[in-house]
């Protein structure tokens, strides 16, 4: 059998990045648009600004999503991936012995935990497409944007970047590329298919491996707002953009013409406006559904011969 080159770290991330990009709902010329942005701010800047400027925003509209330690000429064998790999996992690495040449764990850490509200900004230009108009999406985002980034300000980003530091273990963390493959995958799977009803919907997403085996586990696809029989109206899928928006938005939608969410996660406030403006939501599943879109980006590198070892939740299927 003849053997691939090995991936580099850096190949690996980059492929994350161009993978998330082709994926992403906003389209290729609108994520140029802002990479352009993002230059010309970079370009206005001080010499002693652009010190404090991450250059990563140049080439890489993610800010969620980065390489943290480790040599990005390494070559890469195997791979340990997660939804959440965390010190535990990188001591258990250490006390089993294994070799392991790159972590990938899906939920932001270190710097890209705290700049978790930069990648929200996304989510105006999604919901704009679902028929919402600029200026109201922006603003209907900008607060809870504002929210997420105070929340998240105090806390300990660096603990996990640390600890694979200490092990001697490259570590990256790919996320909204992943939320972005999962999107397109299942945007595809519902034009395709087109369901009129919501246990339609159900049936179609219990079929898909990750949440069948969610559904076995009890926690699969699950109705939070509507009823089965309900008809679905236009489908919009909401899994990407750093993390759950306002419930400002769901009346706006309501206008647009969303007759059904499928999600993730919902808070129960966000739960209650759906309900007040008659939109059915499906919850899908955290865990599964960020299983799916890794699962599309892990397959690029196991075609790759680079072996691949599933932990922290995360559901290894691969798909041909």
């Amino acid at each position: 059998m003849l053997l691939l080159p090995a991936m580099t770290i850096k190949q690996i991330y980059n492929l994350a990045i161009e993978l998330g990009i082709n994926a992403d709902l906003r389209g290729k010329r609108n994520v140029e648009k802002y990479l352009s942005a993002q230059k010309k701010k970079y370009q206005k800047l001080s010499k002693d600004e652009r010190e404090f400027f991450d250059r990563e925003n140049l080439t890489n509209p993610y800010a969620d999503s980065r390489l943290h330690f480790g040599d990005p000429n390494e070559k890469v064998k195997t791979i340990l991936t997660g939804i959440d790999v965390e010190e535990a996992e990188i001591a258990l690495i250490k006390a089993l012995n294994k070799d392991i040449d790159l972590i990938i764990t899906h939920h932001p850490i270190g710097k890209a935990y705290a700049a978790l509200d930069e990648v929200m900004h996304m989510q105006a230009d999604l919901i704009a497409a679902h028929g919402v108009p600029i200026n109201i999406a922006e603003g209907v985002t900008r607060n809870r944007i504002e929210q997420v980034g105070r929340s998240i300000n105090g806390l300990n980003h660096m603990k996990v970047v640390d600890a694979a530091s200490l092990a001697n273990i490259p570590i990256m963390n790919i996320h909204t590329p992943a939320d972005n493959l999962v999107c397109q995958f299942l945007k595809k799977i519902m034009d395709r298919k087109k369901p009129e009803t919501i246990s339609e919907v159900i049936e179609i997403l219990r079929n898909i491996p990750e949440y069948k085996t969610a559904t076995l586990n009890n926690a699969g696809p699950k109705i939070f707002a509507g009823s089965p029989e309900n008809r679905t109206g236009k489908i919009i899928i909401d899994m990407t953009g750093g993390t759950s928006g306002g419930k400002e938005i769901y009346p706006e939608l309501a206008k647009a013409g969303v007759g059904t969410i499928i999600d993730m996660h919902m808070k129960e406030e966000s739960r209650e406006e759906a309900i007040k403006n008659h939109i059915n939501v499906i919850v899908a599943g955290h865990i599964s559904s960020d299983s799916l879109g890794m699962n599309l980006f892990l397959d690029k590198l196991a075609a790759k011969n680079i072996k691949i070892i599933p932990c922290s939740g995360l559901t290894r299927v691969r798909r041909k």
